[in-house]
């Protein structure tokens, strides 16, 4: 199929490319022309395994290619993907400014039947707003379908090509047979396409992403009344997760969550549901719990030290989580500002985030090119992103960098006995 796939960013970048690869030729049309130069070069300026290999292959099979001219691709597209930003507004609210103005240039460009494609994150009525702000520019014929991502950074090339299930709301059947026929080479190992209306398909995606952050709070909060009642959160994880009714996933105790998807869903899901009249308590609550969260580290050195001031915090992980450099709602962020502000110096690495680290903090944090060069003459250490290399680092070089052996581990990746019997003072979540 033809598929133009407008705004470039992550989700676009990992859409188009995943379609190309499995032979479709993709337009992907971006208005910041630096950025398609970039791309057209072959450079990525995200980081996400996978993704400047699937990108460069495809570029040079020539079904990948990229343009500022949206309406030639349009023209040429059975298929139109939108897949733009919704940033929260100051109510938390998604903002579908750019959503609407893409539709309404896509309209404008429409020649003949054309399904358009709404693969942003949006809340429920938006097919119905993009169908209208469509009709208002255009005669011509034409779907809307609300097909939202469940991409995970760090893993979404997998999740795009090997997906749990692909979703689809249409409200007619020649959009849904489409998009059957362009999802049916990603589900032959048996992942459902589940189509639908667009209100459900709009609002599953919220859902989701609401029950995920639901499970991360709910563990959070299970690990701090472990520390107030002398329990181990691991054990106690272990027995609920053992249910079969419950499961495993998402139930890991830490710093609480961020990123690009679970606190601007959780909100948005928040205000969509207040806009119909009706409070989600629960989900409010997550929000809280999560907030909290991640001030745990910055309490707990403060009730170790006392007074922050001179002392020197290495911080290991500054993206919101591993295998990606994005630092969007990261835990680092309220954890390293809440440390500045107490009046210690902060020494922190991470293997993919600096660059996005110094747009946000610039000088008032050391920047380390290693993680055993952040440790030099620190008073503590606290681990903030669970990445691999931390892991089985060699403990004893640890303790000889280290001003005093002591710990702040915001994701568990130790075992206590273990700490202990390496000589560090060590603190943890819920043990």
């Amino acid at each position: 199929m033809k598929l133009a796939v407008v705004g470039s960013g992550y989700v676009g970048l990992v859409v188009g490319a995943c379609l190309a690869e499995n032979g479709n030729e993709v337009a992907c049309v971006d208005n910041n022309a630096a950025k398609i130069a970039m791309l057209d070069r072959g450079e990525i300026p995200i980081y996400e395994p996978g993704l400047e290999e699937l990108v460069r292959r495809n570029r040079a099979e020539k079904r990948l290619h990229f343009t500022t001219m949206l309406a030639g691709a349009v023209r040429e597209a059975q298929l139109v993907f939108i897949a733009v930003g919704t940033p929260p507004g100051e109510d938390g609210s998604a903002d579908l400014t750019h959503v609407l103005e893409v539709a309404r240039a896509v309209a404008r460009a429409l020649r003949g039947y054309t399904v358009v494609v709404t693969k942003s994150t949006v809340p429920v009525g938006t097919a119905r707003r993009v169908r209208e702000a469509m009709a208002a520019e255009t005669d011509e014929p034409f779907s809307v379908v609300s097909n939202p991502e469940f991409l995970k950074q760090g893993a979404a090339i997998d999740d795009f090509m090997r997906p749990d299930r692909v979703v689809v709301g249409a409200e007619d059947d020649r959009a849904a047979t489409l998009m059957r026929q362009l999802y049916a080479p990603f589900t032959r190992t048996g992942a459902p396409i589940l189509v639908m209306d667009c209100a459900s398909a709009e609002l599953s995606k919220y859902a989701a992403n609401a029950m995920l952050a639901t499970r991360v709070s709910f563990m959070n909060e299970i690990a701090n009344v472990c520390e107030l009642v002398g329990a181990d959160v691991d054990e106690v994880r272990g027995v609920v997760a053992t249910d079969r009714r419950i499961g495993s996933s998402f139930l890991f105790p830490g710093i609480g969550y961020g990123g690009s998807c679970f606190p601007k869903d959780v909100r948005a899901l928040v205000n969509s549901a207040r806009d119909a009249g009706y409070d989600c308590r629960i989900i409010e609550a997550v929000e809280a719990v999560n907030d909290t969260q991640k001030l745990r580290i910055v309490a707990k050195v403060r009730e170790h030290f006392g007074s922050l001031e001179g002392k020197t915090i290495a911080v290991w992980g500054l993206a919101f989580k591993p295998r990606t450099d994005d630092m969007r709602e990261a835990p680092s962020i309220p954890t390293i500002s809440g440390l500045l502000d107490a009046g210690a110096r902060v020494q922190a690495y991470d293997p993919e985030a600096e660059q996005t680290a110094r747009a946000i903090f610039g000088d008032r944090i050391v920047y380390a090119p290693h993680s055993y060069d952040a440790l030099q003459a620190a008073d503590a250490l606290a681990i903030v992103t669970e990445w691999n290399e931390f892991r089985e680092p060699d403990f004893g070089r640890m303790r000889s960098l280290m001003r005093q052996p002591v710990i702040f581990d915001g994701r568990n990746i130790y075992a206590v006995e273990q700490m202990r019997a390496e000589g560090f003072t060590y603190h943890s979540i819920g043990r």
